[in-house]
């Protein structure tokens, strides 16, 4: 198995292992029945109705998608025997392109039949479940079904998935009745712009353009196009094709993060909250910044890379030029793999999720690709190019530093979630400023690594370069006191929340505003108070939950608004502490499926899913004491001015 299909199936086992399921659609319907063959022998038949467009997978699939599995015939033991393997509809494998395999789909309908011997004369019903994977074009949904069958006609009770009474009471205990929606249209989260994660893609392509792997390639790559075609339009026609081939390329190595987005709206946004994952990306990102330094080098095998620069030179044509394309994508790995481990990491931490980073990788290989066909075109541009040198090792230390703030960022995500106080506020940004220093000492020669040479003079970049250090590294100083200046708002949403601190805090709430972190209370105060009630649906590891807290919430007007005027509920969904016993419960979903609320983040999750048919953060609602909205609901907002005015007019319907 290629190590590409290897990562793809590790990716889906990981979606998988989430146990999710879509409460919005079931596109296959089971039946089932029953074929008596003899006194003893009986065909248990399962057929699975799919709605068109959609498919189901063969038992036999071994590859990224899911097979249909019977398991767990009820009863079996001394009751009866499986004769032989569940058969299913005889289908010709279809080739599936992104994992490089043949796959047996089923469309419309399917029919499996399995044939038993009855061990137990006396035995009158079998129960079996099966787990399924149904998928469109854009989507897949994971499904499970049990059967209850007959053997002699007798009709069988429906059995129905119950929850006790207890776990009923405790359900309805989410159900806020929320009204007032004929009036306030329910608004969907606004997500960060496409445009701009393109941009930050393309700028992390522009960065990896000046590193050693890619740098050199330029003119060689060029001068190979110019000069072995017969002419220059052939050339230019040449590296026009091998440059929408680098973006191609970076293009589709995005496409299986959208199969794991489509598992679940809310897929990636459990995935940037896992702890687990999250000490994954750190541990990654160390690796990326020593690999940078130059102790060792990340790089994927050799035997790649030649075995594409031999097909592109046997093939020719377009199809050579690109294998010529992917020899660069392959060999340049080593320098470009971190900052794409860089784009993916934050986009897996976003809430556009799979689309951002479509977004994010189009735009990285769109900045390796253009300077490919440009220097084509105009060939002597390619004088004015810095030749290549130590410069170029310098350029990828310094991304070794970057990496290393990076990777704390992911602890950090993990240690907020666990209440680990591992790195608190003051840490984080103390380290930042370690790692600041230990650039400026580089840039200005104090230090060196394995792949620096004797450095004779500063030059220019590095002087402005570690002046810009210095720079950032003082505005940092602030961050470490427990003043007014604390607050370091160009960095919002990276650092830890301010009232997650080494100092004592007058609460553990956003700028130290009146907050209530359970609903009850809340509600209480805010009916004591006579105010309204903001409910804030956040997140320890939400990003933009900080940046709207220390940027928005934090002027003056708003701020004052929220103090003096409103009831703060955060209801924080990625929180992992266990409830207590007498208050975890089931929830029974629409569907048929019990979910199982054990953490106070599993509570109020739920809670938002169900009244407001949303699972995205930060998300904003003002209601009254009866839970009537009054405004519409709100989302990521930087504008402080429109926030504000959405603020007043709640506050004025309130009064109303």
């Amino acid at each position: 198995m290629s190590l590409k299909k290897v990562l793809l199936l590790s990716l889906l086992a990981l979606c998988f292992s989430f146990n999710l399921y879509s409460q919005e659609l079931e596109p296959t319907k089971w039946e089932s029945s029953v074929e008596k063959v003899s006194d003893t022998e009986y065909n248990l038949i399962f057929k699975a109705n799919i709605d068109s467009g959609w498919s189901i997978y063969s038992q036999k699939s071994n590859g990224g998608f899911a097979p249909t599995t019977f398991f767990d015939f009820k009863n079996q033991e001394n009751n009866y025997e499986l004769i032989g393997e569940t058969s299913e509809p005889n289908v010709a494998p279809i080739f599936d392109k992104i994992f490089e395999e043949d796959v047996v789909k089923f469309k419309d309908k399917a029919v499996f039949t399995q044939k038993i011997k009855l061990l137990n004369g006396n035995l009158k019903q079998i129960e079996v479940s099966v787990d399924y994977q149904t998928c469109d074009d854009s989507k897949c949904i994971l499904g499970e079904n049990t059967f209850n069958l007959s053997l002699d006609g007798s009709e069988i009770a429906k059995k129905e998935i119950s929850i006790d009474d207890r776990s009923k009471q405790l359900s309805e205990s989410l159900n806020l009745n929320v009204t007032g929606w004929d009036k306030y249209e329910k608004q969907t989260v606004e997500e960060q712009s496409n445009l701009s994660i393109f941009f930050l893609g393309f700028l992390g392509g522009l960065i990896a353009l000046l590193t050693p792997c890619v740098f050199p390639m330029i003119p060689l790559t060029v001068s190979f196009f110019t000069k072995s075609a017969g002419d220059s339009k052939t050339g230019i026609f040449n590296s026009v094709l091998y440059g929408f081939f680098i973006f191609l390329i970076y293009a589709l190595l995005s496409l299986p993060f959208h199969l794991m987005d489509s598992l679940d709206p809310g897929i990636l946004n459990n995935i940037s909250t896992n702890v687990t994952l999250n000490i994954i990306f750190f541990v990654i990102f160390i690796a990326f910044a020593f690999s940078f330094f130059g102790y060792y080098e990340l790089t994927l095998p050799q035997s790649w890379s030649a075995a594409m620069d031999s097909k592109a030179n046997k093939i020719g044509g377009f199809i050579g030029v690109f294998f010529m394309a992917l020899t660069l994508a392959i060999v340049s790995f080593s320098c470009t793999g971190p900052i794409l481990g860089t784009l993916l990491g934050s986009s897996l931490t976003a809430d556009g999720g799979a689309t951002q980073l479509t977004m994010g990788m189009s735009g990285f290989g769109l900045a390796l690709a253009l300077p490919f066909t440009l220097f084509a075109m105009f060939p002597k541009w390619l004088n004015s190019l810095p030749k290549s040198g130590g410069w170029l090792n310098t350029v990828k230390v310094v991304l070794g530093f970057i990496e290393l703030g990076l990777a704390l960022k992911f602890l950090s995500n993990a240690d907020l979630v666990e209440h680990w106080g591992l790195l608190k506020r003051e840490v984080f940004i103390g380290l930042w400023i370690i790692i600041g220093i230990g650039l400026v000492l580089y840039l200005f020669g104090k230090i060196k690594f394995p792949h620096d040479g004797p450095l004779q003079k500063l030059s220019k970049g590095r002087i402005t370069t570690g002046i810009l250090v210095i720079a950032f590294v003082i505005y940092l100083i602030p961050g470490l006191t427990n003043t007014k200046h604390t607050n370091l708002k160009l960095l919002s949403g990276f650092p830890p929340p301010m009232f997650y601190s080494l100092y004592d805090k007058a609460s553990e709430c956003p700028l130290d505003l009146n907050c209530n972190k359970d609903l009850e209370q809340g509600i209480a105060a805010a009916k004591f108070e006579n105010k309204p009630i903001l409910l804030d649906f956040t997140g320890w590891a939400c990003v933009n939950c900080r940046k709207m807290e220390e940027q928005v919430w934090s002027t003056s007007e708003v701020y004052d608004m929220l103090q003096d005027n409103y009831i703060i509920i955060s209801l924080y969904v990625d929180d992992k502490k266990e409830l207590s016993e007498d208050e975890q419960f089931q929830y029974l979903r629409a569907n048929g499926t019990v979910k199982d609320i054990e953490t106070v983040g599993d509570k109020w999750g739920t809670l938002q899913t169900i009244n407001f048919q949303n699972n995205s953060q930060p998300y904003y609602v003002l209601v009254n004491h009866n839970m009537e909205l009054l405004n519409v609901t709100n989302a990521y907002e930087p504008n402080a001015d429109v926030y504000l005015e959405w603020l007043k007019t709640g506050l004025d319907n309130f009064k109303k």
